[in-house]
């Protein structure tokens, strides 16, 4: 009984902190130096940009998808007939990985490079920023930038060229690396990591497979719904919130079935350019933790796991999200304004559910094992409290609950059963290392 006080007052004092932390922020975001990239409108005036920036010698930052696209070849010919020299490093894994940027920075570095062009998604662009970093913190592991402002250093001038529609890393000040040793994923958040030049060409993202559209859309939803939902919002980033999740309702399924759809291509990426920037400034919430600590353990995909985890999250939230996302149902056309609350609320996580259904996107994850929950639930709490401005504050024994309900259906059934019997290893775990915590 006495613990259960301790632990209860813990927690009470651990909310306390953590709104008290978030008020804070909220209240220094005029005084931020906050900025939107330059955008440029085509693959084919990066030249010119990097002409006028002065530089002589660009790395390029891709993966191998863009060799066999020949997306990069395109690029580097356009940059050679322009005179400057370039080098390329193709090796980016689907999450970065602290062996990516050390590859990177060493061909940055023999080339004697002084510009990073990014070609690529959303990896892509977190291995050019952590290439940045490196470059003008030679002697410092990439490991200790992890956290928030903790880069003060200009990088060298940074053009991001995404070639998914979803990330909105060409307009972000994150970087998120994968510790292949650890098994965990962490990001790097700091104003000098926002890419100086941001390049959407549309034409870019016309030969990406369906699946892969569908997975960045509904990541650049997520950005959006977090950033809007949260209680660090501000008139200009809950407008551009909006304008998102309108864009990706009106057009992610249109790109889905018709990849060469260049309207609906062009809508995404600014869906994803206007949330990306909304999260920068507001932050996102549960969803990206837990996704977050999912990459890490599993290399899921980001966008998938965001998918599947954000209906859950949102009908876990109840009552204290009701309001906000109504507003979300109205923009996205899913519900008018005349419409009660709770029901247009519903209507937009239903209509979240329907897309999943219609993307092939599953509710739940084969990778994940009910051992690994602690742990994972762990990550996700680490990551989220108190930074996170969420609607409500949870436990780590609350986020468990959450990762609980994405097991697969058969890993469930079980899980159900021991908890039942009082005897749940999950649940056990989890309390043991809040009592810990107190």
């Amino acid at each position: 009984m006495k613990n259960e006080r301790i632990a209860s007052s813990h927690n009470i004092f651990k909310k306390a902190w953590c709104r008290v932390f978030q008020k804070a922020f909220k209240l220094a975001i005029p005084l931020m130096p906050y900025r939107k990239p330059c955008v440029i409108g085509s693959i084919e005036s990066v030249p010119e940009t990097l002409k006028n920036e002065e530089c002589r010698s660009v790395v390029i930052v891709t993966d191998k998808s863009m060799l066999l696209l020949g997306f990069m070849d395109r690029l580097r010919n356009l940059l050679e007939k322009a005179g400057l020299k370039v080098c390329v490093f193709y090796g980016t894994d689907a999450n970065p990985t602290v062996q990516n940027i050390k590859t990177a920075y060493r061909i940055y570095k023999w080339n004697y490079c002084d510009s990073i062009v990014a070609l690529g998604g959303g990896s892509v662009m977190d291995c050019a920023k952590a290439l940045g970093i490196c470059a003008v913190y030679p002697n410092r592991k990439i490991s200790s930038f992890r956290g928030i402002l903790k880069v003060h250093r200009k990088l060298p001038p940074l053009i991001a060229i995404p070639t998914t529609a979803g990330t909105g890393s060409e307009t972000t000040l994150a970087a998120v690396i994968r510790d292949e040793k650890k098994k965990e994923k962490y990001a790097i958040s700091s104003f000098p990591l926002i890419p100086k030049y941001a390049v959407l060409d549309p034409s870019l993202t016309m030969t990406l497979p369906p699946s892969v559209t569908a997975a960045t859309g509904m990541d650049a939803l997520t950005h959006a719904v977090e950033a809007y939902i949260g209680g660090s919002t501000t008139k200009e980033t809950r407008c551009h919130a909006l304008n998102a999740v309108k864009l990706v309702f009106d057009n992610l399924e249109k790109a889905w079935a018709d990849g060469k759809n260049l309207l609906a291509r062009r809508n995404m990426l600014q869906a994803a350019f206007e949330a990306g920037y909304a999260f920068t400034v507001s932050y996102v919430g549960y969803v990206h933790a837990m996704a977050h600590a999912l990459g890490g353990m599993y290399n899921i995909a980001h966008g998938v796991a965001n998918a599947a985890i954000l209906p859950v999250v949102l009908k876990a939230y109840g009552k204290s999200a009701e309001a906000k996302l109504a507003e979300l149902a109205v923009a996205a056309g899913v519900a008018t304004e005349e419409t009660p609350v709770s029901e247009a609320a519903a209507a937009f996580i239903a209509a979240i559910e329907a897309k999943n259904r219609t993307f092939g996107i599953k509710s739940e994850f084969q990778e994940l094992r009910l051992i690994d929950i602690p742990q994972l639930s762990k990550m996700a709490e680490k990551e989220a409290n108190p930074l996170y401005p969420v609607p409500v504050i949870w436990s780590r024994r609350s986020i468990t609950k959450l990762f609980m309900r994405l097991l697969p259906e058969a890993s469930a059934m079980t899980a159900t059963t021991e908890e039942n019997g009082n005897s749940l290893t999950v649940e056990c775990a989890t309390e043991k290392e809040e009592s810990l915590i107190a």
